[in-house]
């Protein structure tokens, strides 16, 4: 038995945890703000320093050190899908990483900007690409790496000799001082990744003038190199020290959240939200018609070394009930004078939790900045009467609201062929710190929602996938069979 240390690079905070599989145990638990976004005043744009974003997470990785206090065998890394930073090639062959780009994050919206001809970037791409895009497993939209380079390309800012990394393979890189490479679960994420056949869809890629950008994909679960001196010096961790391949943080996540991935359902809120389902194949509906994902809202999307993951993605999450805070505040600070330093959170739950379910007949859709199916569609509240118009039906409403919004989902996956799932599993702090967000879960299921004891899920599947890949497990599967616990078996 082993033990492991998993880093989740998020977009808010950087996440980390040691794992003692002997034991069964964290033996450290740390996560620190991520506050390397340079100018998040630009609408439109999430450009990231992602020098600094590395440094936060060596720094990470040094207090969960100094927290464990004993051995670690090995690192495993995941961290936000979809967004890109583009390196000198030939100085990456050799190991040197020379950045000649920002990092563009998963929520820069250019690509929904009106390109010549009156269509999306996003469109247009579509367009170009045609009939590539049907093995992708997922409707590109902005922010994804695939459609930031071809964005870059067509306004003429795509450096030549240069490739382009996801964040937790730029760590990775710079922890072993080797070449980036990224896994499939990543991969997929860039939208021009060809699913099916397990490859990036080189002649796709190449009709957007993108194919030499892309990095070198390896399996999952496997050891991408060693720990540099430098690193090692920096950290405290030992040199040499193995580091796996990095992976996408909805297969960590949901590696370090479900223990029975083929009797189970994963609802993943946070910042944004994620409903995810297990499948060991492809689905026939899928298989029939490949193109069923680019009608946008679910992804197929693969899984950590076999399987794949059905996710539904539906614009809306924690970032919705932050923008009903933020309202709250406003009115609070604009209307009143008051200056509000406290968060409102609890407050509006208390609020929400006195209304009754069905919140008297009023209706929310929560998605302020669009969805992958409707980049254009905006957040409404419908049935909205006099008595109702108060702060706790406006809660209560989007509570369920976003919930409705991922069993819609659900509903379709099995529309595809799934099977139900007797298992709900909830994960992200948006569902971990609001019981009234989970009761309305269980209701909308009929199901009753388990959380895994641990937190940080993500970080705690990247620490499985270094179980994995040093040979303690036999697959993702048994890892997490073997270490997840759910609160009421602690």
């Amino acid at each position: 038995m082993g033990v492991y240390l998993g880093l989740d690079v998020g977009t808010t905070s950087i996440s980390g945890v040691i794992l003692d599989t002997g034991r069964r145990k964290l033996t450290a638990i740390a996560s620190i703000v991520n506050d390397s976004q340079v100018d998040a005043s630009v609408p439109g744009r999430s450009e990231w320093d992602i020098d600094y974003m590395a440094d936060l997470s060596l720094r990470l990785a040094a207090e969960l050190v100094e927290q464990h206090g004993g051995r670690v065998d090995a690192l495993g890394v995941t961290g936000q899908q979809h967004g890109m930073v583009l390196l000198d090639a030939e100085a990456a062959g050799r190991g040197e990483l020379c950045v000649r780009s920002r990092f563009i994050g998963w929520q820069d919206r250019r690509c929904d900007e009106t390109a010549p001809g009156g269509t999306t970037w996003v469109e247009q791409m579509l367009n170009q690409g045609g009939a590539g895009f049907l093995h992708s497993g997922c409707r590109p939209a902005t922010g994804h790496m695939g459609a930031t380079l071809f964005w870059l390309a067509e306004q003429g800012e795509l450096p030549s000799q240069t490739v382009a990394c996801f964040a937790p393979d730029y760590l990775v890189a710079r922890m072993v001082g080797g070449p980036p490479v990224t896994d499939p679960t990543l991969a997929a994420s860039a939208g021009v990744y060809d699913v099916l056949a397990g490859e990036w869809n080189w002649d796709l890629a190449s009709a957007l003038r993108i194919a030499s950008y892309l990095p070198p994909v390896v399996p999952s679960c496997t050891v991408a190199g060693v720990l540099s001196p430098g690193v090692a010096r920096a950290t405290g961790l030992p040199e040499g020290l193995p580091l796996t391949v990095p992976c996408g943080d909805n297969q960590a996540s949901f590696a370090g959240s479900v223990a029975e991935p083929l009797a189970s359902v994963l609802l993943n809120i946070g910042t944004g939200g994620q409903l995810s389902v297990y499948v060991a194949e492809v689905p026939s509906a899928v298989r029939d018609d490949p193109g069923l994902f680019l009608c946008g809202g679910l992804d197929l999307r693969p899984f950590l070394g076999a399987g794949y993951l059905l996710v539904g993605t539906a614009g809306c999450g924690g970032r919705s009930y932050r923008a009903l805070r933020d309202f709250l505040q406003r009115v609070g600070e604009q209307v009143f004078g008051l200056t509000v330093e406290d968060e409102l959170y609890d407050r509006m739950d208390e609020l929400a939790a006195a209304v009754p379910p069905g919140a008297d007949g009023i209706t929310c859709e929560p998605v302020f900045g669009g969805s992958r199916r409707d980049p254009t569609r905006r957040a409404v509240w419908r049935g909205i009467s006099e008595a109702s118009f108060t702060p706790g039906h406006l809660a209560r409403s989007l509570l369920e609201g976003v919930v409705r919004e991922y069993r819609m989902l659900y509903e379709e996956m099995m529309a595809l062929g799934v099977t139900a799932r007797g298992r709900l599993i909830g994960a992200g702090n948006g569902i971990r710190k609001n019981a009234l967000w989970r009761q309305i879960a269980e209701e909308a299921f009929g199901l009753c929602m388990e959380l895994a004891w641990r937190p940080e899920e993500a970080a705690l599947g990247a620490a499985l996938a270094a179980a994995v890949a040093l040979g303690e497990y036999a697959s993702i599967h048994e890892a997490s069979a073997h270490c997840v616990v759910y609160s009421g078996e602690a």
